[in-house]
């Protein structure tokens, strides 16, 4: 019997995926099921055969996921330049897992580790093209950016108690110093007012090089529309600093044409996820801790930092 616990992750398995697609889909009994080499947090994707997969959400904050890719991806993909998961069913709950889940088509690639990409610039460009493609499809009753996207796609304030919270417990631990301290307000203020200009448009929301999948050293897919919607694109921005850097980092900026307004609020969403992190790295057990997790949002927030000192 699988775990009912609230946030459903110690009883999501092999087993429990097997039951259910024996359940509900016996077409595809028998059909053999295993676990993903890179899994994610919101869900637990399990390979079903060798041309399927199995996405089940962990917890019940990332269940309206699972009906908004189910509607939206396929008006979507048409209109894209690289593929995106391919809804084939969707599943109920069942075998004591309490939440929808979904059936996808497999896609082939391996997420976007440095090391795999052959010409940094031109994935940025890659990036950006696609980043653009989906800003112009058609926004009409889209999901509005809320809830449903983790706040991704409104303005940045949707965070700023977290981000001054976070940044008042960097100032006492003493992580961070009295001038980072002082540039990464002035960041975020300039978050809080940078002007939105234009209509709601389509933003995927967590565009990072987990949800890159390449293929010969190129983009070739993009995954994880779960935090989705209709709204701001400055939150698809933050990867110019996560992820990019000198001509890459420059030739996205080119590629995406975004105003200083946009890359004032992506800046601000960069800055409250290092922030929120480095926070969490700096109160866990120092027998868990991770000091290259600390050193990499440490790294964002300088580059951050730079960033607007040049641009502002």
């Amino acid at each position: 019997m699988a775990d009912t616990s609230p946030d459903g992750r110690a009883g999501i398995d092999a087993s429990l995926v097997r039951r259910l697609i024996a359940d509900q889909f016996p077409q595809w009994r028998g059909l053999p099921v295993t676990p993903v080499e890179v899994d994610g947090w919101d869900n637990r994707t399990y390979r079903l055969g060798t041309g399927m997969t199995v996405r089940l959400p962990t917890a019940a904050g990332y269940v309206p996921a699972v009906a908004k890719e189910s509607r939206w991806l396929p008006r979507l993909a048409p209109s894209l330049p690289v593929v995106v998961p391919e809804i084939l069913a969707e599943g109920v709950p069942g075998r004591g897992y309490p939440f929808p889940w979904s059936v996808r088509g497999w896609l082939t690639g391996e997420t976007a580790a440095r090391g795999r990409i052959d010409d940094p610039a031109r994935f940025a460009v890659a990036v950006g093209e696609f980043l653009r493609a989906l800003q112009r499809c058609d926004a009409t009753d889209g999901p509005l950016a809320g809830a449903h996207s983790w706040y991704r796609g409104t303005p940045p304030a949707a965070y700023d108690e977290e981000t001054r919270c976070c940044l008042a417990v960097l100032e006492r631990d003493g992580v961070l110093g009295q001038d980072e301290l002082r540039r990464s307000a002035a960041v975020w203020e300039a978050a809080l007012v940078g002007e939105r200009r234009g209509a709601p448009v389509w933003f995927h929301g967590d565009v990072a090089a987990g949800n890159l999948l390449v293929r010969d050293g190129r983009l070739a897919a993009v995954i994880d529309f779960g935090t989705s919607g209709v709204g701001d694109p400055a939150c698809d921005l933050v990867i110019a600093w996560g992820m990019f850097s000198g001509d890459s980092r420059e030739a996205f900026r080119v590629t995406v044409a975004q105003d200083a307004g946009t890359w004032a609020r992506a800046r601000g969403w960069a800055l409250w996820k290092a922030l929120l992190v480095l926070t969490e790295s700096a109160g866990a057990d120092p027998d868990s801790a991770d000091p290259d997790r600390a050193a990499e949002q440490r790294r964002m927030i300088g580059e951050v930092l730079a960033d607007h000192d040049r641009h502002a």
